[in-house]
Order: C-alpha cells, then sequence, then structure tokens
C-alpha cells in the first residue's frame, strides 16, 4: 500500500504532509506506519516507517528533526540535524533549508506553520495542555525571530480528535475556565455530567488570537477513522497495549 499525505492549500508552496497510517512495515496493533520509537513496536519496523517518510519528503532519515514531546509550550530553534538524545519540547522552528521538521501525534493537534515570504516554518504538538499553556503562541515568537511576520503566517491542524469524539469529565473544564470564561464555548454538554471538548477549535481561536494570516483544521477525526489514523483514546477503549503514532512533516 502506498503512503497517505494529506496536504493543505494554505500552506503552498512548502513542502508538508500529514501522514496517515496507511503504506507502514508495522502490524499487529502498529499496523501500517507508525513513526513513534516510544511506542513498544519493533524498532525496526519504525526505522522502515520513518525512512519512507523521509523518502517521500526528500530528504535523509536524519534530517528528520524530532523532538522528546512531553505536552509543553517549549520550542526549540534549530538550524542543523539533532545527535544523541532528543531534547523535551513540543515545537520546533528553523529557518535553515533542508530540514524536515516533524510531530508525532495519536489524538493530539500537529500543527504545522509557514511564512512561505520569509522561509520560515514551524511544527507543534497542541494537545489540551499545550494549547492552553501557550505552545501556538509560543511557536509563532519563535518564528518572527527568525524573520517571520505572523500576519503573513499559515498554520494547519492535521488530523486529531474530534469534538463528538472527545468526551470529559467536569473537572476539565476547570482549568480552561480559570484562563477565560469565553472558554466555555468549546464545550458542547454530553451524557450524564460529561462534557465534550472541541479541541481544534480551541486550538484555531488561539491561533486567531495570537494574530496569525490564515488558519485552518484539515477536519480529519482520528478517532473516528481507525483504518487512516492512529488514536490513544481508542486503544485506551478498547483495551489495546499500546498504539502507533502519526508523524507530520514540514520542510523548506
Amino acid at each position: 500500500m502506498t503512503l497517505e499525505i494529506l496536504t493543505s492549500d494554505m500552506l503552498s508552496p512548502v513542502r508538508h504532509g500529514f501522514f496517515s497510517r496507511r503504506g507502514g512495515a508495522s502490524s499487529g496493533v502498529f499496523s501500517g506506519l507508525n513513526c513513534g520509537y516510544g511506542s513498544s513496536d519493533q524498532t525496526e519496523a519504525v526505522s522502515v516507517n520513518r525512512t519512507r517518510v523521509a523518502n517521500a519528503m526528500d530528504v535523509s532519515p536524519e534530517a528528520l528533526i524530532s523532538v522528546h514531546q512531553v505536552h509543553s509550550p517549549t520550542v526549540l530553534t534549530i538550524d542543523s540535524p539533532i545527535n544523541g538524545d532528543k531534547p523535551k519540547a513540543d515545537a520546533v522552528v528553523t529557518a535553515t533549508p533542508g530540514l524536515a521538521l516533524t510531530i508525532l501525534t495519536a489524538d493530539c493537534q500537529p500543527v504545522l506553520f509557514a511564512d512561505a515570504q520569509a522561509n520560515v516554518i514551524g511544527a507543534a504538538h497542541a494537545g489540551w495542555r499545550g494549547a492552553l499553556d501557550g505552545v501556538l503562541e509560543a511557536t509563532l515568537d519563535a518564528m518572527e525571530e527568525l524573520g517571520a511576520k505572523r500576519e503573513n503566517t499559515a498554520a494547519v491542524i492535521g488530523p486529531t480528535i474530534s469534538q463528538q469524539a472527545y468526551e470529559v469529565g467536569p473537572e476539565f473544564l476547570d482549568d480552561f475556565v480559570a484562563e477565560s470564561a469565553e472558554n466555555l464555548r468549546f464545550f458542547a454538554n454530553g451524557a450524564g455530567d460529561r462534557l465534550q471538548f472541541d479541541l481544534p477549535a480551541f486550538g484555531l481561536h488561539r491561533l486567531r488570537q495570537a494574530g496569525i494570516g490564515q488558519a485552518e483544521w484539515t477536519r480529519h477525526c482520528t478517532y473516528s477513522d481507525p483504518d487512516r489514523f492512529y488514536s490513544y483514546r481508542r486503544a485506551t477503549h478498547a483495551k489495546e497495549a499500546d498504539y502507533g503514532r502519526l508523524i507530520s512533516v514540514i520542510k523548506l
């Protein structure tokens, strides 16, 4: 099976892709293009998958830049491949041609950024905690330090969990309301005392409040499409031992 790569005209002409799970070498619960070394998948299979992604992006596997994601607002600015242990961060930015910035997700938002005029790009991992703590705004700040202008920057949220599939408890709401009562609009009533949280709408709100030029969500739900996407929440509900990680990539 060939790789499936989702793209957005909004990021054109910058090379990028939100990769689905199709076309990979992994098997079992990881069946497909699992690109996460942090999973319990066979290391060899993950390496094959990442090489296929690198080939699709026309870079060497060493040029796929990834970080140790920890649900933080930390952004790393890079100008060369990372050797050794991956630094803890949840976003990366660069103005260096030939480097491919990557983010791994399995329900959280993968967000790709580009100011094509300034030749500056970014990639962020934005789950609810990272988004609430400001990882998207911090990514724009770091891009501006490299010469980008946020009004010229586009950001696209790739496959993520949709509101229909994201049930949370009432205590989850507290952190959002503590920041702003306006955040209530990202929650809908669910069954009993449950709530349904709209993560991509919250991400788009944060980006637009930060003054970005353009922003959109590809409208793909990771939870609801098991043939195409990995989902941490779906794997948990199915009591599976582990889950694969999707990769999203952008390069100059």
